[in-house]
């Protein structure tokens, strides 16, 4: 059953998406994207797909204050917000210390996608099984999304 705040993103989102994550996973470094959306009245839909900058390294990244700014100009001018995150991990995929701390989304329901091995294994058609997905509780802990409800999080469309 889908809900409310199902994300609904593009195959071509998730192309570009992987394409971007992939050539910063070719410098053995950690990278994090954003999926920018907007809300109709049953669901929201990914429109664009936006590499922040950040500082990252092969287990870190971070969005330094400049860049958040900018963030946060984009949305307004263009009557977005921000989704989901997406990002990778040099190895397995989870929700570490790290990315608690530094999650861009931050509303309940929120979306935090950890893609393993800086993403170099994953194509579009095993994204939806290589990627771990984390959903924000309103009580602000990421709670991992189990296989059997990930469609209730969010669904890939043509």
């Amino acid at each position: 059953m889908q809900s409310i705040n199902t994300i609904f993103v593009p195959s071509a989102i998730v192309t570009e998406t992987l394409a971007i994550l992939q050539k910063v996973g070719r410098r053995r470094s950690e990278c994090v994207v954003l999926w920018l959306g907007k809300r109709d009245a049953d669901r929201i839909r990914i429109e664009e797909v936006y590499k922040p900058d950040q500082v990252a390294s092969r287990d870190y990244f971070r969005i330094p204050e400049e860049s958040m700014e900018k963030i946060f100009q984009k949305l307004r001018e263009q009557r977005l917000f921000v989704a989901a995150q997406v990002h990778t991990h040099p190895n397995k995929a989870f929700h570490s210390y790290a990315d608690d701390e530094w999650a861009i989304v931050r509303h309940t329901g929120a979306l935090s996608l950890v893609v393993p091995y800086f993403a170099k294994k994953t194509s579009a058609a095993t994204f939806g099984t290589d990627t771990v997905v984390f959903a924000l509780s309103a009580l602000n802990e990421w709670i991992e999304v189990g296989p059997a409800q990930i469609l209730n999080h969010y669904q890939i469309i043509p």
